[in-house]
């Protein structure tokens, strides 16, 4: 198949998804064209059967602003035309898949019928969805595409509680490689953040408000009391002046490491022994599945689609949004019982499988095939 995939190209997880997605079905031999206005984060190698169209938004002093939806039709109008793709695939209910849309008339009008399939990731649905400003046009984006999908169970039923929605939602959760995503030797690495076998505790994220960034540090510092522990952040983003502020009020910047982002993460998370994830809202929570296939437990909120990949009281445990308490109750207990951890990080891989990257490509393929020949 010759696939077309819009996303947006940053550190988020639907960039991350789409990138990953788009990878993994180039190496089964599928042609896909990557459109967006930045080459994705991770799509940073040449890879066979894989090609980038990046979207040039033409500047005039008549717009306030520029206007992206108009641009985006218009490249996806373009690369269905001249690379005949089969189906196009959105990440991003807006403004994506209203964009799609807007291609599919018009390359209807020339004779040409291009498939859309949309998936939908968490704040289009949760925070930017819900504006009363675009509440009509993602509905109606929803609804008019050929197929949705969802990345978790919650997510869905978030959607049908807040949308008008007829049309049936897929769930195909998000997936890990597990040719990347595994426990690696880097014990020279693990020596050098703890060099007196202190425990190692792990925070990945874009470093935006609903992460609850000040939530680890404030449970962090409840457990280097009882527990002797390094904290280590991978991320950068909006939150980091308040972290770092926050570090300073806590006492606790001697024993908080930050590694901005990073492209080699499964090196990193391998020599965790915690991966702590207070999210406000997370739709599904991919950063707590990378951890647990790098063989890492973790204490999480339980926030929209996280339990679906944390298990309580099996790969990890939860608390409530804000509970720093219990996060911290329960990270010491773990951290503080050698088998009872051992137990938690074979529990953590194992569940870590039933999000096999092979298997989900399955159940996106499917779904194309449905589009392309209904």
């Amino acid at each position: 198949m010759r696939i077309g995939i819009v996303c947006y190209p940053t550190f988020g997880g639907s960039g991350v998804l789409a990138t990953e997605l788009g990878k993994a079905l180039a190496a089964k031999n599928h042609e896909i064209h990557f459109i967006s206005y930045n080459q994705p984060a991770r799509l940073d190698t040449f890879t066979e059967n894989i090609y980038y169209h990046e979207i040039v938004i033409a500047k005039y002093p008549l717009f306030e602003y520029a206007p992206y939806e108009t641009a985006l039709a218009g490249k996806m109008v373009d690369i269905v035309k001249s690379a005949k793709l089969d189906v196009l695939h959105v990440h991003y209910a807006i403004p994506h898949a209203s964009a799609a849309l807007m291609a599919q008339s018009v390359l209807k009008e020339m004779g040409i019928n291009i498939p859309v399939v949309t998936t939908l990731h968490g704040t289009d649905i949760t925070l930017v969805g819900r504006e009363i400003t675009y509440e009509p046009v993602v509905s109606w984006s929803i609804n008019n595409s050929n197929a949705v999908t969802a990345v978790s169970l919650n997510l869905k039923e978030d959607t049908l509680k807040h949308f008008n929605i007829t049309k049936h939602i897929h769930v195909i959760p998000n997936f890990i490689d597990f040719n990347r995503f595994n426990k690696k030797p880097k014990e020279h690495f693990k020596q050098m953040i703890a060099p007196h076998q202190e425990k190692i505790i792990i925070h990945t994220s874009n470093f935006r408000k609903v992460k609850r960034i000040e939530d680890v540090i404030r449970t962090f510092q409840i457990i280097q009391q009882s527990v002797p522990s390094k904290l280590v952040l991978i991320g950068d983003g909006p939150e980091r002046s308040n972290i770092e502020k926050t570090c300073r009020e806590l006492n606790v910047c001697q024993w908080v490491t930050f590694l901005g982002k990073q492209e080699a993460i499964e090196e990193i998370l391998s020599i965790g022994d915690l991966f702590l994830l207070p999210s406000e809202s997370e739709s599904f929570g991919l950063a707590a599945l990378e951890a647990m296939a790098c063989e890492v437990p973790v204490i999480s909120s339980n926030a929209g689609g996280i339990p679906e990949v944390n298990i309580h009281g099996e790969t990890g445990y939860l608390a409530d949004v804000g509970d720093v308490e219990s996060m911290a109750k329960h990270a010491i207990a773990l951290l503080s019982d050698p088998e009872k951890h051992e137990a938690f990080r074979k529990n953590a891989l194992k569940h870590a499988h039933s999000f096999d990257l092979q298997e989900i490509l399955l159940q996106y393929e499917s779904v194309y095939q449905s589009v392309i020949n209904p």
